[in-house]
C-alpha cells in the first residue's frame, strides 16, 4: 500500500515537473566555478583581498616609541652641555681673556704716561739748564743804595773820597760785576762819601769779611759802624 503511494506520488511530482518544464527534458546544473585551479572569481578575490587587508591590519604590532625618546634625551643632554660648558667653560675663560687685555691695556697707558712724564722732566731740566747758561752768561747787576740815617750796624769799606761822583763811579763797576754796595754820606766831621761791600751785626763778623775781601780790593779794607 505505502509502495502505491509512493508510486503515486513520484508520478505527481513527474506531471507536476513537466507542466513546469513545459515538456523539455531535465537538465542538472552547477554553481559557476573558475575554469582553472587555484584561481578564484572576483567576488571571491575582492572576498580575498578585505581579509588579507583586515587581517594585516590585525596582525601588524605597534611601533616603537624608543627611538624618539632616545633622541629627545640626546638633544637634552647636548643642550645640558652646551650650557654647562658655555657658564663654566667658555665664559670664564673669556672674562679672563677681557681682563687679561684691560690690564695689558692699563699696563700699556700707564708706562706711555710715566714716559712721556718723563719726557716732559727732561725737557723742564734741559730748559732750566738752558735759562742758567744764559743767565751765568749775563752776569747779575748788583744794587747800589745810599744810606739815609743811621743803622749801628758794622760795614765793610773798600773806597772813600770826598767826590760823590767818583765814588759812585766805582759803585757802578762793581755793579756790572753783580755786587751790591752802599754808600755811606759824610758824618759828624767826616767829609768823606765811603762805599761798603757788605754789612754785618758784629765787628768780628765784618772783620772777617774785610780781611777776605783785601784779596779782590787790596790791603786798603776796613770796618766801620754807622
Amino acid at each position: 500500500m505505502a509502495s502505491k503511494d509512493s508510486n503515486e506520488d513520484d508520478v505527481n511530482k513527474k506531471q507536476d515537473n513537466s507542466e513546469d518544464n513545459f515538456g523539455l527534458p531535465d537538465v542538472e546544473y552547477k554553481p559557476l566555478e573558475t575554469s582553472v585551479e587555484g584561481t578564484r572569481a572576483p567576488e571571491a578575490n575582492e572576498r580575498a583581498a578585505g581579509d588579507d587587508t583586515y587581517d594585516s591590519s590585525e596582525t601588524d604590532e605597534p611601533k616603537s616609541k624608543a627611538p624618539l625618546i632616545f633622541g629627545i634625551v640626546i638633544v637634552l643632554v647636548l643642550l645640558i652641555a652646551g650650557y654647562l660648558i658655555y657658564n663654566f667653560v667658555y665664559k670664564p675663560k673669556a672674562e679672563a681673556e677681557r681682563v687679561k687685555k684691560e690690564q695689558v691695556a692699563k699696563a700699556a697707558l700707564l708706562k706711555k704716561q710715566q714716559d712721556e712724564e718723563a719726557r716732559l722732566a727732561k725737557q723742564r731740566e734741559e730748559e732750566e739748564r738752558k735759562r742758567l747758561a744764559e743767565l751765568a752768561k749775563v752776569p747779575a747787576v748788583g744794587t747800589i743804595d745810599t744810606l739815609k740815617e743811621r743803622t749801628r750796624r758794622y760795614y765793610v769799606i773798600v773806597t772813600s773820597d770826598i767826590d760823590d761822583d767818583l765814588l759812585m763811579d766805582y759803585a757802578r763797576k762793581l755793579s756790572a760785576k753783580g755786587i751790591s754796595t752802599k754808600i755811606i754820606p759824610p758824618y759828624g766831621d767826616k767829609k768823606f762819601y765811603r762805599l761798603a761791600i757788605a754789612d754785618h751785626d758784629s765787628f768780628a763778623a765784618a772783620q772777617t769779611n774785610a780781611d777776605a775781601a783785601k784779596t779782590d780790593y787790596g790791603s786798603n779794607v776796613w770796618v766801620i759802624k754807622y
